[in-house]
């Protein structure tokens, strides 16, 4: 037998070390690029007219920098959030790769082919929103190795339609919240075990080979086959169907009467409920309060215009006053909600969900056919946008403001699941309760309304002065547009104006706060820019500002997390960011102005002049 000398050997092992070395460090790189690679399949497969993926640069070893993407702390892809965005193309099996996926919402774009098998791979998996496509074929049996999964939606409302039966595998998901599987050409029996078991027949609506339970079908009756019944079959149907009639015209006839009679016995008030207002089939597992129509009406005195407590996008907020005596906010949203009674049910449950100190509790809701309200505690102190108009506020208070919003933010973004954006972030939305504490509100209704919702001339969602330039630009919102809307309030803390205020051109100033604000620093007039009302405290106004002004830069990724924000006003880190910010800005403008100087003199060569390299 050759054995190995000891010299052959010192020479040997170097070398298998080096292979060695080299095989486990591809095999690093093969399994960290699993993610870029399954994202770069989809991107490939898809057309993306209005270029939502542009970020999507597969030389960037790391997605997490990438739009529409969200990671955990060890960079791991945790959601795609691409929902209405005009994309077209096929699903890709490689998603099957994206082990850490929580959440996989594509809905309302233009999908089309089957739903891959590897779906099922993806077992950490918590969302999964492919509504309003156009896919089609069988739901994968794989879908039941989903076992964290809570939300499940494929409703469809088109021609291409999902086929085949119910996989009874999903059944086992003890997790399952929600399921939507309505406006197919789904056929078969609709399970009734397990998880199936929670779920009405408002979940498989329309689908007109699905046979329901006897109790469910009564509700919401199916279309059976007609062209192979026998004569006495279709007899016995005809009778059959003859019967509902009656007995669905008798039930109306019952529910005008009880109408009139209702319309009597409250005609001192001028109200009427909606008879079909308590939808048996809808109903929210968190525990808040399903208000009737009735009781909001004679709370808010028949939506009385003197009970207007604000106006904005989504609705009127209406001050009321319970039965019991409690004072409320009753938000009534514009009629233009976004999805049906379903739809609306996960909404309101999400934003339920989100429960903080420094967030609007969301109370109750009321749904009818035609109104949509939610009703949340009375604010005795109203928005910060309001007290800086009519009353002074100490800067100690102003402190704790933002610092109350900014964990409120936080808590949405990072803490939420999944994170909510709220979409609209200013002083008028930030709300006080009679101690003063800041409680976010309005987040999560961004959601609940159609997308070309707005109520600016900008064609996008917010309010001018608060808009982050990408979300203006593209369309597209992140957290980071949050921050952006954050840094501006607080410069509506500290100078007491509008974001937004054409009077400023009276002075020849700029009617954007930001702007104006960043002119008054540049001539180191910061005692101007200071609310009046009261001698100020200067470090907090420094430190506001600094802040306002780190959230408020250009570039996106370069404004800091809200969880930042929260440490940054709690004194934790503000000091080395703003002298990095400091830096950034001098080079900025060091570059600014070469590039005027290089427009200005034709005889100028860049060459005579070399910029620092990388800092």
């Amino acid at each position: 037998m050759y054995t190995f000398s000891l010299r052959e050997m010192d020479r040997t092992f170097p070398l298998i070390l080096y292979w060695f070395i080299l095989g486990f460090f591809n095999l690093l790189r093969v399994n960290g690029n699993a993610e870029v690679d399954a994202l770069n399949a989809l991107k490939t497969q898809l057309q993306d007219p209005q270029n939502v993926l542009q970020s999507w640069n597969t030389s960037q070893v790391n997605p997490c920098m990438w739009f529409h993407i969200t990671c955990d702390n060890e960079n791991r892809i945790t959601g795609i959030y691409l929902g209405n965005a005009g994309l077209s193309g096929q699903l890709v099996p490689l998603l099957g790769q994206l082990r850490n996926l929580k959440y996989l919402h594509l809905y309302s774009n233009n999908f089309s082919g089957r739903i891959p098998d590897e779906i099922g791979n993806l077992t950490n998996l918590v969302g999964l929103e492919l509504f309003l496509n156009y896919l089609e074929g069988g739901i994968p049996d794989t879908l039941g190795n989903l076992q964290k999964l809570r939300f499940l939606i494929y409703s469809r409302l088109d021609n291409n339609s999902l086929t085949g039966t119910i996989p009874y595998s999903l059944t086992t998901i003890v997790s399952l919240q929600l399921i939507d599987l309505s406006n197919n050409f789904l056929i078969g029996n609709v399970p009734v075990n397990g998880s199936f078991s929670l779920f009405s027949a408002m979940s498989f609506y329309n689908n007109p080979n699905l046979r329901f339970p006897l109790a469910e079908s009564a509700l919401y009756p199916y279309s059976p086959p007609s062209n192979s019944q026998s004569p006495s079959g279709y007899n016995d149907i005809k009778a059959i169907a003859e019967g509902v009639a009656v007995g669905v015209a008798l039930v109306f006839l019952y529910q005008a009467i009880a109408v009139v009679w209702r319309g009597c016995r409250y005609q001192q008030d001028h109200f009427t409920d909606v008879p079909a207002e308590e939808d048996p089939g809808v109903h929210l597992k968190q525990l808040i309060k399903r208000f009737s129509l009735h009781e909001l009406q004679v709370a808010t005195n028949n939506f009385n215009e003197k009970n207007i407590l604000g106006r904005g996008a989504f609705g009127k907020v209406y001050k009321g006053r319970l039965a019991a005596g409690a004072l409320v906010a009753v938000k009534r949203l514009i009629d233009r909600v976004r999805g049906g009674e379903l739809q609306f049910q996960m909404e309101v449950e999400m934003i339920s969900i989100a429960v903080h100190r420094n967030l609007l509790r969301l109370q109750g809701f009321c749904m009818t056919p035609t109104e949509r309200l939610l009703v949340y505690p009375f604010m005795v102190n109203g928005s910060v946008a309001s007290c800086l108009r009519d009353r002074p506020l100490d800067w100690p208070t102003r402190k704790r403001i933002a610092l109350g919003s900014a964990r409120g933010l936080a808590y949405l973004h990072e803490h939420c699941d999944p994170k909510i954006i709220h979409h609209d972030v200013k002083a008028a939305n930030i709300l006080l309760d009679e101690e003063f504490e800041a409680v976010v509100g309005d987040f999560g209704l961004a959601k609940l309304m159609d997308y070309n919702d707005t109520h600016v001339t900008t064609g996008v969602r917010g309010t001018i002065g608060h808009i982050a330039p990408e979300y203006i630009s593209t369309r597209r919102s992140s957290e980071k547009s949050d921050v952006f809307g954050y840094g501006v309030m607080l410069l509506e803390l500290v100078t007491g104006q509008r974001a937004y205020d054409l009077g400023r051109l009276a002075n020849d100033d700029e009617v954007m706060l930001l702007d104006w604000v960043k002119g008054l620093l540049g001539e180191n007039k910061m005692e101007i820019l200071v609310d009046a009302e009261g001698n100020y405290l200067q470090d907090v106004v420094e430190e506001l500002i600094q802040i306002a002004l780190l959230c408020t830069q250009v570039t996106p990724l370069e404004r800091p997390k809200m969880s930042e924000v929260v440490k940054m006003l709690e004194g934790d880190g503000l000091e080395e960011r703003w002298e990095e910010w400091q830096k950034e800005e001098i080079y900025r403008q060091e570059f600014r102005h070469i590039h005027v100087r290089n427009k200005q003199d034709s005889s100028y060569n860049p060459s005579n002049d070399r910029l620092s390299g990388p800092r």
